[in-house]
């Protein structure tokens, strides 16, 4: 059984096969590592944009009390009132 040996040209066009494959290659690789980082950084910046939003969401959940504490704070000034005229009726 014999080999057949493979001629100039068929070993050159393996080669530059091989060659232009790997460029290829590097060139997806550094493609998609592009894309990764862009992806991670998209992902960090809507991780803050979340947690923002939660925060403020925890800052702002009882602000419909604010109504029913101006009422209180209306009465205790009232009430205040009331306890400094009885004083200073009891001062005379």
């Amino acid at each position: 059984m014999t080999l057949l040996a493979l001629t100039d040209g068929v070993e050159l066009a393996w080669g530059l096969g091989i060659a232009v494959g790997l460029v290829i290659a590097v060139v997806v690789w550094t493609l998609l590592e592009v894309l990764r980082r862009t992806v991670r950084d998209v992902n960090e910046g809507a991780t803050a944009i979340w947690t923002a939003g939660k925060l403020v969401a925890q800052n702002t959940q009882t602000t419909h009390l604010l109504q029913t504490t101006k009422a209180r704070g209306g009465d205790l000034l009232a009430e205040l009132g009331e306890h400094a005229r009885l004083a200073e009726r009891s001062e005379r």
